[in-house]
């Protein structure tokens, strides 16, 4: 009965603006605490209704999010039924040409909603899969795959045309064509078939028959089926604007890469059950090759890239279509991820042409550089490059010619989206600062480039049909993502215990690096310094942290440090080299030596620490998970002298046991650069360990495998370091999911600094 006084005294005053002390059960309670921000907004046909994804901060953390609608003016909140979500308008779809209709998938079928209507049509009810719906050119018409095939959907007669025969396996004996080159020695199977048929009278008639039924099969369907090699799938069909000409993307899988198994020990069965997970850097990876398929006659012509032996070895991805279909481009990318070539393809001859090319010493990167796509004339195509250093926009025309610049400057285009006529652009920009996303109008003929948003802080926005409102998933600092309708606050996420308390719009500052560069931090100063600090480190590696706008990544995180203020810690987050929002220059900083100049601005800006806020230089901390909880290992082990504790979460601890896609970009491949991998990973640094380390990790990680930390505390034992502990989590993947598991998680860490540095 105490407790529960003492648990409904709490709400109470949470809901007077007097909240309790802010615990860490409280802030790992995550979104049910801070609120779940709007997703997948879109506008009804008419423009006067919103709807979006959402949830209250009240509902489970493992339910689906519900679809919610809400009047343009603000009014009107309101969650929708099942039926009722089900029927409004698609998250994502494929417009019309006058963008009154779309197309999209929902549970397995095909859909179409009708904007000028507000209805949702259901074309397709199968047990089959469909996927991948389009609009054919002049709307009459729409393409979907199902089985590997490509289909035409008539919208006038409902009427299913089969486009393309793509097949698995081999070809039976009766689709086999006959020999056609008399010279060829026969093999002895047949030869001995060759006698039979020419000896025995029964066998020569079925043989006829057999032949006459194939002949006549190809008169009713000429379409030449189409096997597929082992281990191939087509992954895009895209039909051109005649009709003539199927364009697959088809991707090869490897037959000598092995899987890591990730084993799952907390299940409904009660046994261990084995999860696929990935396979490590530098095995061998799927690649994506384009094919083109002749609609009537079934012949297919691998294209012809047109590049000699001048390309290495590379990878096909992006395949976009013009809108008449009559245009097509294609992105190349080379194994070793220094090379792209946009390319654009003729169907008819399979042929394809470099429209242009790009190089990076270090790894192709930055944020749109592998978008590419057409303007509404057709002729024109668009796509973001990083030559000046910083990710921009440019066109150039299909034909050929160079491309023309549309931004420039020290910062970065983010996101691009076409006007509704396609003629010209909406953009998402850092050019107000690093620390702000805002929303512009670009007229590509003039030049002239207009900022739609004023607030400091993250804009995500999603006009009206007209073109003329905005519903803005807007953020700062202090306040999580809500859905603003032309500037107005419609949704209100965060629990009241949220709401009540005040949070720290934390002031950004520039530490001197040791080369001279400006490393761009938040810094949590606490009231009452306790001389110790705490240095958080964020994952990814090309990630943001250091910003004016709620973090979607860290926000817990960032709740946490309030917890440390209060216990009189300084805290400090940097957005060190090779973090997201800053150039090229910053994002391949870490190039063939990741805990090289990444790890040197953690250690500078400890030393910054000392030298500026009165902190204890024996009273450092450190800690972060993924690539964070790799940072803390490598500070810990090779400058052991700066950092007093750390907390390593989820870390990779040997790089050749990460994925490719991430860690070839930087490392290269381990058997080619065996020098990067070692020097970058720190179970080959674990003998320099001094302070005390904690070890925390996920036992269902997916992403960076329980088997790295695994691993380590091997390599620990065997070194008789007796400084450190390990804390597992049975049901945690990469991301926690229950708050129980961030709650014990960070006790943890708090408990580490608390007894390490006070």
């Amino acid at each position: 009965m105490k407790i529960r006084h003492l648990l409904c005294f709490g709400l109470a005053a949470g809901l007077l603006g007097q909240p309790s002390k802010l615990s860490i059960a409280t802030v790992m309670q995550g979104p049910r605490f801070s609120g779940y921000a709007p997703t997948a907004v879109r506008w009804s046909g008419d423009g006067k209704i919103v709807f979006f994804q959402w949830k209250r901060h009240s509902d489970s953390i493992r339910a689906p999010f519900d679809t919610y609608s809400i009047h343009r003016d603000g009014t009107g909140l309101t969650k929708l039924t099942e039926e009722e979500a089900r029927l409004a308008p698609p998250p994502t779809c494929d417009y019309d040409d006058s963008q009154s209709r779309c197309v999209y998938n929902q549970s397995g079928d095909v859909w179409l909603y009708d904007f000028t209507a507000n209805k949702a049509k259901r074309l397709t009810a199968t047990t089959d899969l469909e996927s991948a719906p389009r609009f054919l050119p002049g709307g009459k018409a729409i393409s979907y795959q199902r089985a590997n095939n490509l289909f035409a959907h008539s919208l006038q007669d409902g009427s299913v045309e089969q486009l393309t025969d793509i097949r698995t396996g081999k070809p039976s004996p009766d689709e086999e064509e006959p020999r056609k080159d008399p010279k060829k020695e026969l093999s002895s199977q047949d030869f001995l078939k060759q006698e039979e048929k020419d000896l025995l009278l029964t066998i020569k008639e079925r043989n006829a028959l057999r032949e006459e039924a194939r002949a006549r099969r190809r008169r009713e369907n000429p379409r030449k089926p189409y096997y597929l090699a082992p281990r191939t799938t087509p992954t895009a069909l895209r039909l051109t604007g005649d009709r003539k000409h199927v364009i697959a993307m088809l991707m090869e899988r490897p037959d000598s890469a092995k899987t890591a198994i990730v084993p799952n020990y907390v299940t409904e069965t009660g046994y261990t059950e084995d999860l696929d997970a990935r396979s490590f850097v530098g095995d061998a990876q799927s690649k994506a090759r384009l094919a083109v398929i002749d609609v009537a006659t079934g012949e297919v012509k691998n294209v012809d890239l047109g590049l000699g032996d001048k390309p290495k070895p590379a990878s096909a991805f992006g395949l976009t279509l013009s809108e008449d279909g009559t245009k097509a481009m294609f992105t190349l990318r080379s194994t070793d991820n220094k090379d792209i070539w946009r390319m654009a393809l003729d169907a008819p001859t399979a042929k394809a042409r470099v429209l242009t090319t790009e190089h990076d010493d270090a790894w192709i990167g930055g944020p749109g550089v592998l978008r590419a796509g057409f303007l509404g004339d057709g002729s024109t195509i668009y796509f973001q490059s990083e030559n000046t250093g910083y990710s921009h926009l440019y066109t150039m025309p299909y034909a050929g010619g160079a491309p023309k610049q549309l931004t420039s400057g020290t910062y970065e285009v983010l996101e691009v989206d076409l006007s509704r006529d396609k003629k010209s652009f909406y953009l998402t920009t850092s050019e107000v600062s690093p620390y702000e996303h805002h929303y512009y109008s670009l007229d590509p003929a003039s030049g002239t480039k207009k900022k739609l948003t004023a607030n400091t802080g993250r804009h995500q926005v999603t006009l009206s049909p007209d073109e003329k409102s905005m519903a803005d998933v807007y953020s700062f600092t202090t306040k999580p993502d809500e859905l603003y309708i032309d500037g107005k606050q419609v949704t209100t996420s965060p629990s009241p215990d949220f709401l009540a308390r005040k949070w720290l719009e934390t002031p950004i500052v520039d530490i001197t690096a040791r080369d001279g560069k400006k490393v761009p931090a938040r810094l949590f100063k606490p009231a009452k310094p306790n001389g110790a600090a705490v240095v958080f480190v964020h994952g990814a590696g090309y990630a943001q942290d250091v910003h004016k706008w709620w973090s979607a990544n860290y926000y817990r995180e960032y709740m946490f440090h309030h917890i440390l203020m209060d216990a009189g810690y300084t805290v400090l987050d940097i957005d060190y080299r090779a973090s997201a929002g800053y150039g090229r220059d910053w994002r391949t900083g870490i190039y063939r030596f990741m805990g090289g100049k990444d790890l040197e601005d953690h250690v500078d800006a400890a030393k910054w620490l000392v030298s500026t806020q009165g902190v204890n230089a024996k009273k450092i901390g450190i800690y972060g998970g993924s690539y964070g909880g790799f940072i803390t290992l490598m500070a810990l082990f090779t400058t052991p002298d700066t950092f007093a504790a750390g907390a390593a979460l989820r870390p990779v601890t040997d790089w050749a046991h990460y994925n490719h896609g991430y860690t070839s970009n930087i490392l290269n491949e381990p058997q080619k650069d065996a020098e990067a991998y070692r020097k970058s990973s720190p179970i080959y640094h674990a003998q320099g360990l001094k302070g005390a380390l904690l070890i925390c990790h996920g036992m269902v990680d997916v992403n960076v495998h329980y088997q790295d930390s695994v691993r380590l505390a091997q390599r620990l034992i065997e070194l008789g370091k007796d400084n450190w502990e390990f804390a597992s989590y049975p049901v945690e993947d990469h991301g926690f999911i229950e708050a129980a598991s961030w709650t014990d998680e960070y006790k943890r860490i708090f408990q580490l600094f608390e007894r390490t540095l006070r």
